[in-house]
C-alpha cells in the first residue's frame, strides 16, 4: 500500500500527459459524427458529414495521390535506406564516410522550408535542361524520398550495429555467399527496423505539407495541402470525418505492423529455443 502511495504523482503526470495528447483527438473523433455545420458545436449523433466526404471528389482525389506518394516513398525510402545503413555499419574504412553519414542525416535537422526550396529550384533547373515539368506527382515522390530517407537510415543502422555478427560470419564459413546470407540471415533479423521504417516514412510522407506545396502542381495537390486550404476558410465537419478516417487507418496499419514484428519475434524465440534443445 505504502508503494502505491508512493508512486501516485507518477502515475498522476503520466495520465496529465497522456490525456494532452490524446484528449484532442478523440474530440476530434466525437465531433466527426456532429450533425450541425458548426465543427464545435454539438446538436446531435450523425453520420452525414461521412457521406459529404465520400461525395467530395477533389477530396478523394487528394486523399488517393497522398495514398499513392506515401506508398511508393516508404517503399524506395527502404530500399535505399537499408543500403546506407548497409554501407554506415559495414564499410568502416571507406574514403569521406563523416560526410557521407552527416548528408544522409542532414535532412533531420533541416528545416522542410529549405529542403522544399532547394528541391524546387534543383528541378526547375533540370526541366529547364530536360525540357520536363519540374511540377508534379513525380517531384514530390522524389522529394517524400529525399526526406524520408534520413529517418529509414537511422532506424536500420540502429538495428544493424546490434546485430550479432558471427551469425553471418558462420553462415559464410559454411559456403554462403554475401547475398544468401544477407536474404537467409541479416533481413530476417532487421525486417522489425524494415517494417517501423517504412510506416516512419508512410507517416512523414502523407503528413507532409511543406515540402509538397514547393514541388506540387496544378493536378497534384495533396491530402494535407487540401485540408489546409480547407482549414484557412473555416473549420468543416468533413475535415473531421476525414482525419477520424485517416487515425483508424494509421491505427490498424500500426497495430498490424505490431503483431506481425510480435509474431516474428516469438517464432525466432521458438526457433532457438529448439536449437537449444537439439545441441543439448
Amino acid at each position: 500500500m505504502s508503494a502505491l502511495r508512493s508512486r501516485w504523482p507518477a502515475w498522476l503526470i503520466l495520465g496529465l500527459g497522456f490525456a494532452f495528447l490524446y484528449l484532442p483527438v478523440f474530440l476530434l473523433m466525437a465531433y466527426s459524427f456532429n450533425e450541425s455545420r458548426l465543427a464545435t458545436v454539438w446538436s446531435g449523433f450523425s453520420f452525414k458529414w461521412y457521406g459529404e466526404l465520400f461525395r467530395d471528389r477533389q477530396m478523394l482525389a487528394a486523399a488517393w495521390i497522398s495514398i499513392k506518394v506515401a506508398f511508393w516513398t516508404a517503399t524506395a525510402a527502404v530500399v535505399l535506406g537499408t543500403m546506407a545503413a548497409l554501407v554506415m555499419t559495414r564499410m568502416r574504412r571507406f574514403p569521406s564516410k563523416t560526410l557521407f553519414g552527416a548528408l544522409i542525416t542532414a535532412p533531420l535537422v533541416m528545416p522542410e522550408v529549405i529542403i522544399g526550396l532547394s528541391l524546387l529550384l534543383m528541378f526547375v533547373s533540370l526541366g529547364e535542361l530536360l525540357n520536363m515539368t519540374p511540377k508534379g506527382i513525380m517531384a514530390i515522390w522524389i522529394a517524400h524520398v529525399t526526406f524520408t530517407l534520413a529517418f529509414v537510415t537511422v532506424v536500420v543502422s540502429s538495428r544493424l550495429s546490434e546485430l550479432d555478427k558471427s551469425l553471418e560470419e558462420a553462415a559464410m564459413d559454411l559456403g554462403a555467399n554475401r547475398i544468401k546470407v544477407f536474404f537467409l540471415i541479416t533481413l530476417p533479423i532487421i525486417a522489425p527496423a524494415l517494417v517501423s521504417g517504412w510506416l516512419l516514412a508512410f507517416t512523414l510522407s502523407l503528413d507532409d505539407v511543406v515540402i509538397a506545396s514547393f514541388v506540387a502542381g496544378p493536378s497534384s495537390t495533396t491530402l494535407p495541402m487540401k485540408v489546409f486550404s480547407s482549414v484557412r476558410l473555416g473549420l468543416s465537419p468533413k475535415i473531421n470525418a476525414l482525419a477520424t478516417l485517416m487515425i483508424v487507418v494509421v491505427s490498424l496499419a500500426a497495430f498490424l505492423g505490431w503483431w506481425l514484428m510480435y509474431r516474428e519475434e516469438k517464432r525466432r524465440q521458438r526457433d532457438m529455443q529448439l536449437a537449444l534443445q537439439d545441441n543439448g
